[in-house]
């Protein structure tokens, strides 16, 4: 991604990657070692994304959107309502209720003090961005108990599977991809308004 990144110029394509990892904990550029709480069995990470440690796994749709938010004319703000939005609109497919907190990215179950679904870590250089969005489908949960999950300790963690009794999560993938690339058009107006 940072390799991408630092290669773009003005006229390269937007991508959209999506991946599963193996597990492993990442702690963002900024991360501190408290919350890091009982580490045993995975690799911690240090990334150049921001924010605080997370737990990447099988079973979990990560999302990295590689784009030029200049070229786009939005700020990071609007960037990050859209991945939000998108897992939000995700939810709502599935007859669920998604909610911003301001006072943390990402999304939340049944409303902003209910279980993260949804984590958010992204960097931006020289007006583009990388890293993006782990949406929890049907991972284990477990690894989350070993962190304070994006800095909060305590913090509820969920996955789409305990609400969605037969998920399928090839079609949740598909779904969540499509929701993306609706979100992301560079000429997308949005209920959140674009960025001057």
């Amino acid at each position: 991604m940072s390799e991408f990144t630092d290669a773009r110029d003005a006229g390269t394509t937007d991508e959209l990657w999506l991946v599963e990892h193996p597990p492993v904990f990442t702690q963002g550029r900024n991360g501190r070692p408290e919350h890091l709480l009982n580490i045993t069995g995975m690799p911690v990470v240090h990334t150049d994304r921001g924010g605080q440690v997370t737990y990447h796994g099988p079973g979990q749709c990560v999302a990295y959107p590689l784009l030029d938010l200049r070229r786009r004319g939005w700020g990071v703000r609007h960037y990050v309502h859209a991945l939000e939005q998108a897992v939000i609109d995700l939810l709502a497919g599935y007859d669920l209720v998604g909610s911003r907190r301001k006072s943390a990215p990402g999304v939340y179950l049944d409303g902003p003090d209910g279980p993260k679904i949804a984590a958010i870590g992204l960097r931006v250089r020289g007006g583009c961005t990388y890293h993006g969005a782990s949406l929890n489908l049907l991972n284990d949960l477990a690894p989350f108990a070993m962190i304070n999950p994006c800095g909060y300790a305590g913090m509820p963690v969920t996955r789409l599977a305990d609400h969605v009794p037969g998920l399928d999560p090839g079609v949740a993938r598909k779904a969540f991809t499509r929701a993306l690339l609706r979100l992301l058009a560079p000429d997308k107006e949005t209920s959140y308004g674009r960025s001057p």
